[in-house]
C-alpha cells in the first residue's frame, strides 16, 4: 500500500482534480435541469452558480498545487545564471482575486435571485462530492 502511494505523482494528482472538475460540470448540468423542472429557473441558476464556484475552486487548487510543487522541486539548470523558479505570487494573487469574486457573486446571487438557497448550497457541495468520488475510486484501485 505504501509503495502505491509513493508512486502517486503530481501528474496523478492533477488528473484527479481534472476528473473532479468534470464530475462537477456533469452534476451541475443534470442538477440544473432537474431543478429547473421542479423549482424554477432562479433556483436552477443558483445551482449552476454554486457548481461553477465549486468547479473553479477545484481548478484554482490545482493551479496552486502545481505552483507549490514546482517551487519545492529542484529546478533543472539551477546552476545557470538567470535561471529562476516559477513565481508562486501569481498563483496566490489569482487565488485571492477569485476568492473576492466568489464573495461578490454569492452576495449578488443571494440578494437578487429569489431562488432556493439550498440549490446554491447543493452546487457548492458538488466539489466535495466529486473529490469524495475520486478518493473512493483511488481507494478501490489500491492507489492510496
Amino acid at each position: 500500500m505504501a509503495e502505491s502511494l509513493a508512486n502517486f505523482t503530481d501528474e496523478d494528482a492533477r488528473a484527479v482534480i481534472t476528473r473532479a472538475v468534470k464530475i462537477v460540470v456533469v452534476l451541475g448540468i443534470i442538477g440544473a435541469l432537474i431543478t429547473l423542472a421542479k423549482a424554477g429557473w432562479k433556483s436552477a441558476l443558483l445551482l449552476l452558480i454554486g457548481a461553477a464556484i465549486s468547479a473553479t475552486g477545484l481548478w484554482e487548487w490545482r493551479r496552486l498545487m502545481a505552483a507549490l510543487t514546482a517551487r519545492m522541486e529542484p529546478m533543472e539548470g539551477e546552476h545557470i545564471v538567470g535561471a529562476r523558479r516559477p513565481s508562486i505570487g501569481f498563483a496566490l494573487a489569482g487565488f485571492f482575486l477569485r476568492l473576492f469574486a466568489v464573495v461578490a457573486v454569492l452576495y449578488v446571487s443571494l440578494r437578487y435571485l429569489n431562488g432556493s438557497a439550498l440549490a446554491l448550497a447543493a452546487g457548492l457541495a458538488m466539489g466535495v462530492f466529486a473529490l469524495t468520488i475520486e478518493g473512493l475510486r483511488l481507494l478501490r484501485s489500491g492507489t492510496i
